[in-house]
C-alpha cells in the first residue's frame, strides 16, 4: 500500500543556499508535477522522454512562484523505481515552502524519513545492505569510510553473500529431495563437495566478521585518549594535532577541569583526540570530577597517548626509573589498549639527555608540541594501529552491527551443519540448520525482511532520501 501513494521532501539540506532541489516519487509523480509546472517551450511533461530536463516555472492559480529546472525520471528509469521528479528551485526557504506545499496541496504526501531509499529497496533497485551503505555514504566523513560506502554500495558485500548463499541452497535443495526418498536411502548431495562448500563458507565468513574490528573503527573514528599529569602539555599537543587553539594551555596546573574531545583525519582515517584533565592528588571538588571523567574516557578510549614532561626526566637520576613504573601500571590498568609513551618539551633537551633517556626508557617518542617537533611522528605511530591493509588491497569490509550480528549467527549454523556432517546425523537433522543459516544470509541482503526491521533501518535515514 505504501507504494500508491506519491511522496514529495526536500531533498537538499534545509536552508537557505543557491539551489534546492524538490523531489517527488510515486505513480502520480508526473501528473501532479505538470498540474503545477508550465514549461518555457509549452511541453506537456507528461508526453515527454524519461531522463530529460525542461525549463519552466512553478505557477498555481495565476500566481507564479519560481523559474524552475525540472528533471524527468519515468517508471522503473529512476532511483526509487517509479516515476519521479526532481524540481530545482532558487534555494529561498520561503520558495521551498510554497512549492511543498502547493505540491501537497495537489495530492503529494511529505515522505517518511529513507522513503524514497526504502521504495528503491522495495522495487528491487538495490538489496538491503546496498540501501544502508546509502545512509553510511552521506555520513562518510573522511576518505576510508567513504571508500567502504562505496564498495558496499556498488553491492561488493552482498555479492559475495549472495553468491554462497546460492551455492548453499543449491545443497540444499538436494538435502531437501533426499528426504523425499528416505526409505530408498538414497544420497543426491556429494558429502565431499559439501564439505568442501562448508568450509569455504566458514572461511569467507570469519574473514568478514574479523574485518569488523577494522570497519568499525574506521566507521566511527578510532577514540584516543591523551592522558598524563597537570601541564605536561595535554592540551598543547592536542591544539597541536589539530592545528588550532581547541583548548586552553596555561602554566597553571589543572586547567583543563573536563574532557575536551576534537576529530582529525589522518591519512583517510579519522582519529577523535579526547583532552583529558591531569592525574594527580587533589582536593578541588570540581577537579576531582575532571579526573574521574578522565578515567572513564580512558576505558571508552581504543589508543591512550600518555604523556610525561621530558624535560624533567633529567631532574634526576630516580625519575626515568619511576616513569617506568609508572608506565607499567597503566599497561597493567589497560593491557588491551595500544599505549603510546611521550616525553613532551623535547626542545628543553640536549642531544646528550635524549641518548640517555632513550637508552633508559627505548619506547619513549621524545616531541615538542610547542614547537610542533615530533608530531608527524606520532600521526604515524597512531596510523600503524590501524589495520588499513584490507582497505588498500580493497577487501569486503564489514561495517554495519546488524550485519555483524547476521553474520555471527550464520557461521554458528555452518558450524552446526558442519558437525553434523562428520557425525552423520539424519539430512532431516542437517536441513533445519540449514534453512537457519540461509536465513540469516537473507536478512543481510534483505531476501528475508519484516516491517519491524524496515523500519528501524530507514527510520536513520534524512527525509529526503
Amino acid at each position: 500500500m505504501i507504494l500508491q501513494d506519491t511522496i514529495v521532501a526536500l531533498a537538499t539540506p534545509s536552508g537557505s543556499g543557491a539551489i534546492a532541489i524538490i523531489r517527488i516519487s510515486g505513480p502520480e509523480a508526473i501528473t501532479i508535477a505538470s498540474k503545477v509546472f508550465v514549461s518555457v517551450n509549452g511541453k506537456d511533461i507528461t508526453k515527454q522522454k524519461t531522463h530529460t530536463l525542461h525549463l519552466g516555472h512553478i505557477v498555481d492559480d495565476n500566481k507564479t512562484y519560481d523559474q524552475v529546472l525540472l528533471s524527468l525520471f519515468k517508471g522503473t528509469n529512476s532511483y526509487t523505481g517509479e516515476n519521479t521528479v526532481e524540481i530545482s528551485c532558487h534555494g529561498s526557504t520561503y520558495i521551498q515552502q510554497q512549492i511543498i506545499q502547493l505540491l501537497l496541496r495537489k495530492g503529494c504526501r511529505m515522505a517518511n524519513a529513507g522513503e524514497f531509499t526504502l521504495r528503491a529497496f522495495l522495487n528491487a533497485k538495490l538489496d538491503l545492505s546496498q540501501a544502508e551503505a546509502v545512509a553510511d555514504l552521506i555520513a562518510s566523513d573522511n576518505e576510508a569510510s567513504h571508500q567502504i560506502a562505496m564498495q558496499q554500495m556498488r553491492g561488493g558485500f552482498s555479492n559475495e553473500i549472495a553468491k554462497l548463499r546460492e551455492e548453499l541452497l543449491n545443497f540444499a535443495s538436494l538435502i531437501e529431495l533426499e528426504l523425499d526418498f528416505a526409505e530408498e536411502d538414497v544420497e543426491f548431495a556429494d558429502r565431499s563437495q559439501f564439505t568442501d562448500l562448508l568450509e569455504r563458507i566458514v572461511f569467507v565468513l570469519k574473514r568478514l566478521i574479523d574485518s569488523f574490528a577494522v570497519g568499525n573503527v574506521i566507521k566511527n573514528g578510532i577514540p584516543v585518549a591523551i592522558v598524563g599529569e597537570p601541564n605536561v602539555g595535554k592540551s598543547t599537543l592536542l591544539n597541536a594535532l589539530l592545528n588550532e587553539e581547541r583548548a586552553i594551555v596555561s602554566d597553571i596546573a589543572g586547567t583543563t577541569r573536563d574532557t575536551i574531545e576534537d576529530e582529525l583525519v589522518i591519512n583517510g582515517i579519522g582519529f577523535r583526540f579526547i583532552d583529558t584533565a591531569g592525574i594527580r592528588e587533589t582536593k578541588d571538588v570540581v577537579e576531582s570530577i575532571g579526573i574521574k571523567k578522565t578515567f572513564e574516557k580512558i576505558e571508552q578510549a581504543q589508543v591512550v597517548v600518555y604523556l610525561v614532561d621530558g624535560y624533567q626526566l633529567t631532574a634526576d637520576t630516580s625519575s626515568l626509573d619511576r616513569l617506568k613504573v609508572e608506565i607499567e601500571k597503566v599497561k597493567n590498568q589497560f593491557p588491551l589498549k595500544p599505549l603510546v609513551i611521550i616525553g613532551n618539551k623535547a626542545d628543553k633537551l640536549s642531544t646528550e639527555q635524549k641518548k640517555e633517556i632513550l637508552s633508559v626508557i627505548p619506547e619513549l617518542l621524545l616531541i615538542s608540541a610547542k614547537e610542533n617537533i615530533g608530531v608527524e611522528e606520532l600521526k604515524d605511530k597512531l596510523l600503524s594501529f590501524v589495520n588499513t591493509g584490507a582497505l588498500r588491497n580493497n577487501e569486503t569490509i564489514v561495517t554495519n552491527t546488524r550485519h555483524y550480528d547476521s553474520l555471527l549467527k550464520a557461521l554458528e549454523e555452518i558450524q552446526k551443519v558442519q558437525f553434523g556432517l562428520q557425525s552423520g546425523l539424519p539430512a532431516d537433522l542437517m536441513a533445519i540448520d540449514i534453512r537457519q543459516a540461509l536465513y540469516f544470509f537473507g536478512e543481510i541482503t534483505g531476501q528475508v525482511t519484516n516491517d519491524e526491521l524496515l523500519g528501524n533501518i530507514f527510520a536513520n535515514f534524512c527525509i529526503g532520501k
